[in-house]
């Protein structure tokens, strides 16, 4: 899941749906509850791990954690190196978990293929839809973009990245806010405290504070509502979830050019990507035969990932 928050338009919901842990995540998360909130102030800190199955929480973090300091940032190397591999190689997982997803419904029916079509198509129509102009520093839209931005873990084949992208807050939110924060907290361990009288630096840190904010209010309350969902309509949520993945195929297609916005740059200084310029290749070169290879690898690894479940069982 840390590996794929790397690539812009991979959901790290589509690999936790995949490796089986989706449905345990969403659970996890709904137990943060009123019981949870009460187990703490009693300090029955044993009871509220427990209750919040804080083991698997913590494995998955310490994993999610590990890979952003490792697969992850070899990940994101080889994308400003490989691109073109790296996109395939993802689309190859994706198109691979389509399959692996959907056969988990027990049947497709005439309500369910709908609902896998109308995922897809809400896929797509995110995919194809051009970003806002501008930013918007609004408290209660940075609160709200907090709230959409965790869709990225909670729903697979949805990037909450991608989400902010679109709605014209990537560059407040994940460069500027990150940015505020990072220096404020040196300056703060430094003993330097001027950063409390900096208009621009002050403003950055409540942006993040209520982004923070909103996500963990959309992540409890969110999950609960998927819990709810999942429980009541299983075969349905699962086409819908699958449809969400197979139009998400659109976003990492791998022969692509990417649209740079002119002056927008990211944490690293580089020009944001905003759009993809799709196309197919016209001959079967040594460069497409790689790619496709790569896209089979990806096919492969689901494959293995699936074996490896199916003896867990």
């Amino acid at each position: 899941m840390g590996a794929a928050n790397v690539i812009p338009g991979v959901s790290g919901g589509t690999i936790a749906l995949i490796t089986g842990i989706y449905e345990e995540l969403i659970n996890s998360l709904k137990s943060f509850d009123k019981k949870a909130l009460e187990l703490l102030l009693k300090r029955e800190f044993s009871r509220l791990l427990n209750h919040v199955n804080g083991k698997f929480l913590f494995f998955l973090l310490l994993g999610i954690g590990g890979s952003v300091f490792s697969i992850a940032k070899l990940f994101e190397y080889l994308l400003s190196v490989h691109p073109t591999q790296i996109w395939a190689f993802f689309f190859g997982l994706v198109l691979a978990s389509v399959y692996y997803v959907g056969k988990t419904v027990k049947q497709w029916n005439t309500k369910n293929t709908s609902f896998f079509v109308l995922g897809t198509l809400i896929a797509l129509l995110i995919s194809f839809t051009n970003p806002a102009p501008s930013s918007n520093g609004n408290y209660l839209f940075v609160f709200f973009c907090g709230i959409i931005g965790i869709s990225g873990m909670l729903l697979p084949g949805l990037s909450g990245s991608y989400i902010l992208m679109l709605l014209g807050n990537y560059k407040l939110l994940m460069v500027d806010s990150i940015n505020a924060i990072s220096t404020s907290i040196k300056m703060f361990i430094l003993g330097d405290f001027t950063f409390l009288n900096n208009t621009d630096q002050t403003t950055g840190l409540i942006h993040f504070c209520l982004f923070l904010f909103g996500s963990i209010f959309g992540m409890i309350s969110f999950s609960r509502l998927i819990a709810w969902v999942f429980k009541k309509y299983k075969n349905i949520t699962i086409a819908l979830l699958t449809g969400f993945i197979f139009g998400s195929l659109a976003i990492i297609w791998p022969w692509k050019n990417a649209i740079l916005h002119p002056t927008i740059l990211d944490r690293n200084k580089n020009p944001i990507i905003i759009g993809y310029e799709r196309y197919v290749p016209k001959e079967l070169d040594q460069a497409t035969i790689t790619t496709l290879c790569c896209i089979i690898f990806g096919i492969i690894c689901i494959w293995v990932v699936e074996k490896m479940a199916e003896k867990q069982i």
